[in-house]
């Protein structure tokens, strides 16, 4: 099956990375909080993305499962890539998840966002999490509101 002409392909998340893409590339070029934590941009196109990340010994909490921040800023950074496709700063208006199953040390999370329904400049996601056998490990809604903010062009340093 051929990708969108709009769809980017599996791509680290590296903060300085100089390659140009479509979409949210220049976004997740700056995001250092995703980079930091491991996460992979494994598809996006218009109103959707996946991105994955390895859970490592220090994302787990005090009971040796993974720490549902982690969980979460996996779905966000999901949704944030699903929902700023256009030449504007989307941000999230607000957001809620339900973690279904713990996760453990070693294990690959995905996370796939999909664009529900928009309406002028506020719109609704849907983001799921599995585990690398695509059993669920939580659900993620989240709320975005689109800015008059342009998208920033300058690289971090």
């Amino acid at each position: 099956m051929d990708a969108a002409p709009d769809a980017v392909q599996r791509e680290t998340i590296a903060p300085q990375s100089t390659e140009s893409s479509l979409g949210t590339s220049a976004m997740m070029r700056r995001d250092r909080a995703s980079a930091a934590l491991g996460m992979v941009v494994e598809h996006t196109e218009p109103g959707s993305a996946i991105v994955s990340m390895l859970i490592r010994d220090d994302m787990l909490n005090g009971f040796d499962v993974t720490h549902g921040g982690m969980i979460f800023s996996l779905a966000d950074t999901a949704f944030a890539i699903a929902c700023n496709d256009s030449h504007h700063v989307t941000l999230a208006a607000g957001a809620d998840i339900s973690f279904l199953k713990p996760a453990t040390l070693g294990q690959t999370l995905t996370a796939t966002a999909v664009l529900r329904t928009k309406s002028g400049r506020s719109g609704l996601y849907d983001v799921r999490v599995t585990d690398e056998h695509n059993v669920p490990v939580a659900e993620f809604r989240g709320r975005s509101r689109t800015t008059n903010l342009a998208t920033p062009t300058r690289a971090h340093n």
